[in-house]
């Protein structure tokens, strides 16, 4: 079994940065490929971004592009999600995915493992 914990998330204003951390407990010797979504209210969950094990390769979605960082640490079995020039658009709840799969994974339905989430809200 896998459990993902979130944190990391806040209050924060327009233009500022938070980092979110992902930590991975439970099957830490697999070879997870990670994920950051976000779902906002009345909206449906969305991705963000994404990473492969290794960290070699990442992808993020056009709306965080240039502003959003995703890396890993394997050591410490965390993933992160720096992000920067937060916007009152990016307000929502952030989650943790994370699967066995190699490549990188930019659909929900591809992740066998959820975090509960971290709330991050951006005033104007």
């Amino acid at each position: 079994q896998v459990q993902l914990v979130e944190s990391g998330g806040g209050l924060v204003q327009a233009g500022t940065s938070l980092r979110l951390s992902c930590a991975v407990s439970g099957r830490t010797d697999s070879r997870f490929a990670m994920g950051w979504f976000r779902q906002a209210p009345g909206k449906e969950r969305e991705f963000v971004a994404a990473i492969n094990w290794s960290g070699s390769s990442t992808s993020y979605a056009d709306s965080v592009k240039g502003r959003f960082t995703i890396s890993r640490d394997n050591a410490k079995s965390t993933v992160y999600l720096q992000m920067n020039s937060l916007k009152p658009e990016d307000t929502a709840v952030y989650y943790c995915a994370a699967d066995g799969r190699p490549g990188l994974l930019t659909m929900t339905n591809l992740y066998a493992y959820w975090g509960q989430g971290t709330q991050v809200t951006v005033s104007s």
